[in-house]
């Protein structure tokens, strides 16, 4: 038994979701019979950041079809219906079992084959198989198969009232376990953004809430100290205790609940529900045999295509090339990569020869960018922390002190370049600026000491007079600035800090 499709979608993530709509729109609607998602979750793609924010809220919480894709992207809702009248077929609850790469095609828990002459990988991630005592990594996307942590040695992993947040059925034990034990204690393994934002709901829950990781500070990934300290601080202000460079060697349990979870050094913590978040690697098991492998993920080039042909990767499991940074080769697990490679994968495939050679050469177009929020905070980070990180802005601020939001950040230098700005609490034209910045690879020269006594309040006004001309400015010929251009451009020194916000 089988059926054969031009176009088949592997994984139910947002990636897919976006790939879809693009598709639909760029050749005038999907044809019965053209395209098909394949997904082992129940419904029809939807936009994951929601389930460790909105969805866990205990008013007003986040409930589907409302963060069906591609809402997140301010863009259609589509929901099982939507698929329905475009000709699409979702195969949901379905597993695929093996692939077949040179015969083009997949073989379903079902017993079905189902087979396609383009073939786009939206498989995402899953939990890292390295245990959670020697590292904790910031995960950027929810598309995650749990691994137990007794395999790692943890006892009591498979009690009830463990939760892990890989997908909407474990969201909704989440909610369940959080509503059993209101005014109680929680334990989170793990100290990168999964457990980060877990916690944050955890407090809006009314649960009291221990975080252990084996790190010297959270996000350590990415947060500086200081930028972690800032943070650590305001969590602790809403009652959350931080256990730095510790380990869980067990969790206590009785009636299939767990009732405490034990330290290497022997403190036993209390706990009425134990959340993971252990960070994650890519899901290439299918492919890992067939096509080349790179930085933990599928290589692919600028145009998302693999060493296969037929096959293209986006999201979480694509290794790609990326411009910006000189066409270093990376992986990013965060749902603004998963929209954006997927439409760069259908563009590709739908213009298949045009512009292929230079988009392999200088790699993929992407501004690497991650966001979070939560307690009413906001912040984002854009480019990369390589270089010299120089602080900027008010890091005072505590929840309900007078003055509103906190408004703070970080700049990563670089070879005297603009490598990566963190922002917290800017405002949309503000996150805008930053972007731009990192993008035009800014130059910096010598300023950083002022940068950091005085904030970006210098710089504002030749920021206004010179930035939108140098770097939002047409070239003579009333052509838009090329990569190359924004990549090589020197901007003075104080345009350039100006451009991280407009303060």
């Amino acid at each position: 038994m089988g059926r054969a499709f031009a176009y088949v979608i592997l994984g139910g993530g947002v990636a897919a979701g976006y790939a879809a709509l693009e598709l639909v729109r760029h050749r005038d609607g999907a044809s019965p019979g053209q395209l098909c998602i394949i997904s082992d979750e129940a419904v029809a793609p939807y936009e994951r950041p929601a389930l460790s924010k909105g969805y866990l809220l205990p008013q007003g919480a986040a409930r589907l079809p409302a963060f069906h894709t591609c809402v997140g992207g301010n863009d259609e809702l589509l929901t099982e219906q939507w698929y329905k009248d475009h000709g699409i077929e979702l195969v949901l609850a379905t597993r695929v079992v093996s692939a077949d790469v040179r015969r083009k095609a997949l073989l379903t828990d079902t017993g079905e084959t189902i087979s396609y002459n383009t073939l786009i990988v939206t498989t995402g991630a899953r939990v890292r198989e390295k245990s959670i005592f020697a590292h904790t990594s910031v995960t950027f996307r929810l598309n995650i198969l749990a691994l137990k942590l007794e395999e790692f040695g943890v006892t009591g992993s498979d009690a009830g009232n463990v939760c892990y947040l890989r997908g909407l059925v474990d969201a909704d034990k989440m909610v369940g376990v959080m509503r059993s034990c209101h005014g109680g204690n929680a334990v989170v393994i793990g100290g990168g953004y999964i457990g980060m934002e877990c916690a944050a709901a955890l407090v809006a829950n009314e649960i009291k809430v221990t975080m252990v990781f084996p790190r010297k500070h959270c996000m350590d990934r990415l947060f500086t100290p200081k930028i972690a300290e800032f943070y650590e601080n305001y969590y602790a202000a809403k009652g959350v205790t931080f256990i730095k460079g510790a380990r869980v060697t067990s969790l206590e349990a009785s009636d299939g609940k767990v009732t405490g979870a034990i330290l290497r050094d022997g403190r036993r913590l209390p706990a009425d529900m134990v959340v993971v978040g252990i960070g994650a690697r890519a899901n290439t098991g299918l492919f890992d045999d067939q096509l080349t492998m790179e930085k933990g993920g599928i290589k692919v080039n600028g145009r998302m295509q693999t060493s296969d042909a037929a096959v293209y990767a986006v999201g979480d499991v694509a290794a790609f090339p990326v411009a910006l940074l000189g066409g270093d080769v990376r992986r990013f697990e965060h749902v603004d990569c998963a929209r954006r490679t997927a439409r760069r994968a259908v563009a590709a495939i739908l213009e298949r020869a045009d512009g292929a050679a230079e988009q392999e050469e200088m790699g993929f177009d992407y501004l690497p960018y991650f966001y979070s929020r939560v307690f009413g905070l906001s912040w984002q980070f854009y480019g990369d922390n390589v270089g010299e990180p120089v602080h900027f802005g008010d890091f005072s601020v505590s929840p309900g002190a007078a003055g509103g939001r906190p408004k703070f950040g970080a700049c990563w230098v670089s070879g005297g370049l603009v490598a990566g700005v963190f922002l917290e609490g800017g405002s949309r034209e503000e996150n805008e600026a930053v972007a731009s910045a990192v993008r035009c690879r800014a130059r910096i020269g010598d300023v950083a000491a002022e940068l950091e006594s005085r904030g970006l309040a210098f710089a504002d006004q030749e920021c206004r007079r010179k930035w939108t001309r140098r770097c939002y400015g047409l070239a003579a010929g009333g052509d838009k600035p090329t990569y190359a251009w924004h990549a090589t451009v020197g901007v003075a020194a104080a345009v350039s800090i100006a451009a991280f916000a407009y303060w």
